[in-house]
C-alpha cells in the first residue's frame, strides 16, 4: 500500500486533536518550550505553541520498548548509528515529539544533546489512548523529515506489527509483518525475532 505525500496537505488546522489526550499549558515559542522542558521531571510534547503532558505507558508497552531498543542498539554497535528510547526529542518545524524508539545516524557518539532533527527509524508502541494519534497524526509530521526511512507501529496487546518504508520514488510503502517470524528494518538491515520483540509480554 502506498501513502500520499504529507507535504501536499497540512496535518491539522488546530491543536484540538492533541488536547483530547494531553492537557495544555500557556502558549510558548519553540525556544521557550525547550528551555522549560529541560527543567521538568515529566516529559511534554509541543505543537504550534501549545504544550502537552505525556501519559505514562503500561508495563506491556514499556517492556516492548526496552526489548526493541536493546536489540537494535546491539545490532548498531560499532556503526555510526545509535538507538534511543523514550527520552530523546525529535524536532520537526513547529513541533517537538518523543518517539518510543528511534535510530539516528547523524552522530556516532552521544553527548549532552536532548534532541535530534535527523531520525532514520522511528518506532511507536501503541496504547489505547494514543493509537489513532500515532497511526495518523504523528506519522504525518514525521514524514516531513528528510532523514526518515522507516516508521514502525507495534500493537503489543494484539502483537500486530506494521512497517512503513520510504521507497525510491518518494512513496511510503506499508507492510504488515504481523505473521512474520522476524521484524525486519531494511533501512538499517536489522532483523529482530518477533519472539524477542514480545519477550516477557502477556
Amino acid at each position: 500500500m502506498k501513502l500520499d505525500n504529507p507535504n501536499d496537505r497540512k496535518p491539522w488546522r488546530s491543536a484540538g486533536w492533541f488536547s483530547r489526550m494531553y492537557w495544555g499549558k500557556q502558549k510558548m515559542t519553540l525556544s521557550e518550550f525547550l528551555t522549560w522542558e529541560a527543567r521538568q521531571a515529566e516529559r511534554h510534547e509541543f505543537y504550534r505553541g501549545e504544550t502537552f503532558a505525556m501519559a505514562g505507558g503500561s508495563a506491556r508497552h514499556n517492556r516492548v520498548v526496552l526489548n526493541l531498543a536493546s536489540r537494535i542498539a546491539d545490532h548498531l554497535d560499532g556503526t555510526s548509528c545509535q538507538a534511543f528510547a523514550t527520552s530523546m526529542q525529535v524536532l520537526i518545524a513547529d513541533a517537538v515529539l518523543y518517539p518510543d524508539v528511534m535510530v539516528t545516524c547523524a552522530k556516532a557518539e552521544a553527548g549532552d544533546e536532548r534532541a535530534t532533527t535527523a531520525p532514520k527509524v522511528i518506532i511507536e508502541v501503541l496504547s489505547p489512548g494514543t493509537k489513532g494519534y500515532d497511526q495518523r497524526n504523528k506519522f504525518i509530521l514525521y514524514r516531513t523529515l528528510a532523514s526518515l526511512r522507516e516508521y514502525v507501529l507495534i500493537h503489543p496487546a494484539r502483537r500486530q506489527v506494521e512497517v512503513f518504508t520510504l521507497a525510491q520514488d518518494g512513496a511510503w510503502l506499508a507492510t504488515d509483518q504481523t505473521q512474520d517470524s522476524v521484524l525486519w528494518l531494511s533501512s538499517i538491515d536489522c532483523r529482530v525475532p518477533m519472539d524477542s520483540v514480545f519477550k516477557g509480554v502477556l
